[in-house]
């Protein structure tokens, strides 16, 4: 590989501050790096690269960067780089509750003062599994060095018997067929063992594959990257590109915020829609705009959903394919290539100055995987915004993954204080649900949940599924996994937690869904919901002390981002001094 033209001084470089001085610290700082192992010629005057990896031994999703690592450190070497690598908090969404979204902001924390305060000069960021993705890119937007995202990958498609299993979505389906009656226990004890395969993230077109293809959509991973297998070699080498990459985009100084543009995070938000991805991406491309100083807001998502077709045919918006036969069958350069006219083709990304250039030469090479824009899976974007009464501040819904018939609906609400509660009485005859209900959880958003669980695809009655009833209308100031489906009302905005509408909610008001007007109302007059206000106290506070404590303090509300807000704000933070 040859030098690149413009290749940066050592005294240019910002670890030169900690190695390259006449002064005691510098001092310092180059014996204890020999006390490492490495020689003076190995590190000094080289870019140092900072591989921040989100590796663990509970993580699933990301078991097998601790290998991955290795191929990135390969690049890194090869291209005259310094790389070391730095473990990081694993937000695993399999296990860590109440949620990982709690600790999401956590991450970005951790990722944007490690950059900071260390002789790093560019940064490879490894995550994938839902929050790891966002945080990462938030850290690191906020210190604004070059930086290049590895995505962990989606796992192997799951087999049971003649079936092949998506994860997550066949998860739900096949639990409610077993609560229906259908399946007993040696089915389920037989998907146990088939639905998730090898390492990797959901290889549905969930909140991890859909992140992932946003990081590639923004230009801040090499092409191609979002949908290669975990285990597939192609991983390897891709690592080993993005180590090879962020050395030369040290020696270019191109940042991140070169990349991060409006533009970037507006062909991100057509990509996620276009995918019909996961309406997690609402919250976390906002949060993640704000850290790049782009304002994005629900209006913008709602905007473009109405311009865009959803092509994916991938489970759960499609109803077909995995992401493997997505990857083969061209990855995102492929899908991207059929909506070259709404994007923005002339900036930058991490391995081309313009994405126009990205994407020359990106074929498709199935027509039923990534469809043709006259054969769409849907014809506008898989999410819509809406706003009313209820929602003032605006909710989302993945109104192409919901049965037809709920788009414009009525129905008399069943409501549930909080998720337990809701555990232990859905299925009392006593409650009188019907297919016909609406059934409304509340203290379950960012303070409410605590950190806003994906709680919203709430279940089913055991009754209704045994009547085949697979759907109904549920309303919630939570989130829901990517890999869910169902008409489900999320991100209620303000949360009930907060004095916001749904807190004022009661079992019988009449609420109303429609989707093609975009509004969700409480069929209850502004006098009644006054009086219902004046006699509302607020819960008790979840946390008092410690991390709990400051993300209650801090937390911002899922309209925007769910950031916190001494994280968000604009402002300066200056670069330590090493010396």
């Amino acid at each position: 590989m040859s030098e690149p033209a413009d290749m940066k001084k050592p005294e240019e470089l910002r670890s030169h501050q900690w190695y390259g001085t006449d002064g005691l610290r510098s001092f310092s700082h180059r014996a204890r790096t020999r006390q490492l192992g490495y020689l003076p010629e190995e590190h000094l005057g080289k870019p140092v690269i900072a591989i921040l990896n989100t590796w663990s031994d509970i993580n699933p999703c990301h078991v097998h960067l601790r290998d991955r690592a290795q191929a990135v450190k390969r690049g890194v070497w090869q291209a005259g780089g310094f790389p070391l690598e730095f473990p990081v908090s694993t937000l695993s969404e399999t296990f860590q509750k109440p949620t990982p979204m709690l600790y999401r902001n956590m991450l970005a924390m951790e990722t944007e003062e490690l950059l900071r305060s260390y002789p790093v000069d560019g940064a490879v960021l490894m995550g994938g599994c839902d929050k790891s993705t966002p945080a990462l890119l938030m850290g690191a937007a906020s210190v604004d060095l070059p930086a290049v995202f590895v995505p962990a990958g989606p796992m192997l498609p799951g087999h049971w018997r003649n079936e092949v299993l998506g994860s997550g979505t066949d998860m739900w389906k096949y639990w409610d067929d077993k609560r229906a009656g259908l399946i007993g226990d040696c089915e389920m004890t037989e998907l146990e063992s088939g639905l998730a395969r090898s390492p990797g993230h959901c290889m549905t077109m969930g909140t991890a594959s859909t992140l992932t293809a946003a990081a590639e959509a923004l230009g801040v991973t090499v092409p191609g990257a979002s949908s290669i297998p975990a285990v597939d070699s192609g991983h390897d080498r891709m690592a080993a590109a993005a180590g090879l990459r962020i050395v030369e985009l040290v020696h270019k100084g191109r940042k991140l915020s070169d990349i991060l543009t409006a533009d970037a995070f507006e062909d991100a938000v057509t990509t996620v829609l276009g995918l019909g991805g996961s309406t997690n991406a609402v919250i976390h491309l906002i949060a993640m705009a704000g850290r790049a100083g782009v304002k994005l807001t629900l209006d913008d998502f709602d905007r473009i959903a109405r311009t865009v077709p959803v092509l994916a045919n991938v489970r759960p918006g499609g109803r077909t394919y995995l992401m493997e036969d997505f990857h083969f069958a061209g990855g995102l350069p492929g899908f991207l290539s059929r909506i070259t006219d709404l994007l923005h083709l002339d900036r930058p990304t991490v391995s081309h100055d313009t994405m126009r250039e990205q994407l020359d030469g990106a074929l498709v090479h199935d027509d039923d995987v990534i469809r043709t824009r006259d054969n769409p899976v849907a014809t506008e974007g898989g999410v819509a915004v809406l706003r009313g009464n209820l929602c003032p501040d605006g909710a989302v819904i993945k109104h192409i993954s919901a049965e037809p018939h709920l788009l414009k609906h009525t129905g008399p609400a069943v409501v549930f204080d909080d998720y337990r509660t809701m555990q232990r009485t859905i299925n009392d005859p006593s409650l009188g649900i019907t297919a016909d209900s609406v059934l409304v959880l509340r203290n379950s958003g960012p303070k409410g949940g605590p950190g806003m669980p994906e709680y919203g695809m709430l279940p089913i009655p055991d009754h209704l599924l045994k009547q085949g009833v697979r759907d109904m209308v549920r309303i919630s100031d939570a989130r829901m996994s990517g890999t869910s489906y169902g008409a489900c009302v999320l991100h209620v905005a303000p949360e009930s937690y907060i004095g916001g509408p749904l807190a004022l909610v009661r079992t019988g008001d009449s609420i109303t869904l429609d989707v093609g007007a975009r509004a969700l109302r409480l069929n209850v007059d502004d006098e009644e919901l006054e009086r219902r206000r004046a006699e509302w106290t607020p819960p008790p506070t979840r946390y008092e002390r410690g991390y709990g404590a400051l993300y209650n303090d801090q937390i911002t509300q899922a309209d925007t981002g769910c950031d916190f807000e001494f994280l968000a704000r604009p402002g300066k933070v200056p670069d330590p001094y090493a010396g």
